[in-house]
């Protein structure tokens, strides 16, 4: 591991903390804007936004950090990122807005604590987009013909930073207060800039390598290239049909925070509920792609659609026990935030099943030749998932599962059994649905190719 240069690590550190700055932040995003008092709808709907825009605009950020080179992009990147995280915070730091405990159904703040969140999404959005085309490109650039071991590496130091980023985030804020995530993430992003600065050199500049003279595209040309990649049948019923996953992982950081923030405990840990995400996918990463490889790569998608939708409907068992929900757990947590953390884990389980594999389909479903660019949109069902997540997701939690529900004193909703049944079936539903198409589609293709 040592005979990988200079740039491959400091390229996994750098990864390492922006990782951590994001995930810092990510778990408490929408619980943060509705006790700034953005309502019920707004919150999900901006944190489903800057997910879109960090999946989506690598398709143009890729394209401009080949052009302009790797460190300024990354330089660019975490300018933007500190700012935007800054920008996060600048309500309550700036402005003295203060936090309310609980988050109110309609939007009491004005347009002055809107307007720098706004700015703050975008800004989150461009930067981070722009890190992993710069990041994972430097790693297979510098994999010297050991692809495999470099992006395990790769996909390990993102687990290790996300764990990082919501251990300190919890350290930090309970010793001080929920705003104070910024900090640690804006932090986070001052070191990867530092690192930067100092000591990444773009991998060509490192090994000598000769730059191709390739054609440089203009924005007119990416968008050509996205109208064509977009008007291939076969590829847009396929974003269409996985978005579904996406959705629902999507509620990791929607759904899930505020079903622990208004029904389940007036201050939850949510940043060490979600650690269960990354701790299953370091410790169970390659039992399963050992156990599993062997899967067709369709085969694993759905297995993966249906873990990820089961792991939705298992918040159902708490409502009808004894006690509850609220009933409790070896004095840790109540039952119901028990098993969120399944459901955490669970969708980890669904992940390491479905999304790498998704690659692969991808690469076979293209047309010959057109790999490359088919797969530069492999994130586009992230994107989607998360732009309809939020909205989607917060009417689900907002009508469906709180209907009927009843006010307690420490300012939590009990819930009315049937109507939240009703709301954890519907987010299975639409994983079946996800899976079932997935499967038809399948079929249909294979069909097609065969005639």
């Amino acid at each position: 591991m040592t005979s990988f240069p200079k740039s491959f690590w400091t390229a996994n550190v750098t990864e390492l903390f922006e990782r951590a700055a994001y995930y810092s932040m990510a778990s408490f995003v929408v619980i943060y804007l509705g006790q700034l008092g953005l309502g019920d709808y707004l919150p999900s709907t901006l944190n489903g936004v800057l997910w879109t825009l960090v999946y989506f605009l690598p398709v143009l950020s890729g394209t401009i950090a080949d052009q302009i080179g790797f460190k300024k992009s990354l330089i660019i990147a975490f300018v933007l990122l500190f700012s935007g995280y800054f920008m996060m915070s600048f309500p309550v730091f700036i402005q003295g807005k203060t936090l309310s405990p609980n988050i109110e159904k309609e939007i009491t703040s004005g347009i002055d604590t809107v307007i720098p969140i706004l700015i703050a999404i975008l800004l989150i959005g461009i930067g981070g987009s722009f890190v992993k085309p710069c990041i994972s490109g430097t790693v297979q650039k510098t994999s010297s013909g050991r692809a495999t071991l470099a992006f395990a590496i790769f996909y390990m130091v993102i687990n290790i930073g996300s764990l990082t980023g919501r251990g300190v985030a919890y350290l930090v804020r309970t010793r001080s207060s929920l705003t104070y995530i910024f900090v640690v993430a804006s932090i986070c992003a001052i070191v990867a800039l530092l690192i930067v600065l100092f000591f990444y050199n773009d991998p060509e500049k490192e090994l000598n390598l000769q730059t191709t003279n390739r054609p440089q595209k203009s924005i007119k040309e990416i968008l050509l290239n996205m109208i064509l990649v977009l008007k291939n049948v076969r590829f847009a019923l396929f974003l269409l049909v996985t978005s579904g996953f996406f959705f629902l992982y999507a509620q990791v950081y929607n759904v899930l925070p505020l079903y622990l923030k208004k029904v389940l405990e007036t201050n939850p840990p949510v940043d060490l509920y979600t650690m269960a995400n990354p701790l299953v996918i370091v410790f169970f990463q390659l039992i399963i792609t050992r156990l599993f490889g062997g899967l067709k790569p369709i085969v694993s998608i759905i297995v993966g659609i249906v873990i990820i939708s089961l792991s939705m409907a298992i918040n159902i068992i708490p409502l009808f026990l004894e006690g509850g929900v609220y009933r409790d757990f070896l004095s840790i947590m109540p039952l119901g935030s028990l098993f969120i953390v399944m459901t955490v884990a669970l969708i980890a389980f669904g992940e390491l099943f479905a999304s790498a594999r998704t690659y692969e389909y991808i690469g076979a479903l293209a047309p010959k030749g057109q790999e490359g660019l088919f797969l530069g949109y492999a994130n586009l069902p992230m994107a989607i998932g998360a732009l309809l997540g939020g909205p989607v997701g917060a009417f689900i939690f907002n009508e469906i599962m709180c209907k009927n529900a009843t006010k307690l004193d420490n300012g939590l909703l009990r819930l009315d059994n049937r109507s939240a049944t009703l709301g954890w079936v519907i987010l299975m539903l639409i994983g079946f649905a996800s899976a079932i198409s997935m499967y038809l589609y399948n079929r249909w293709i294979t069909r097609h190719r065969a005639e």
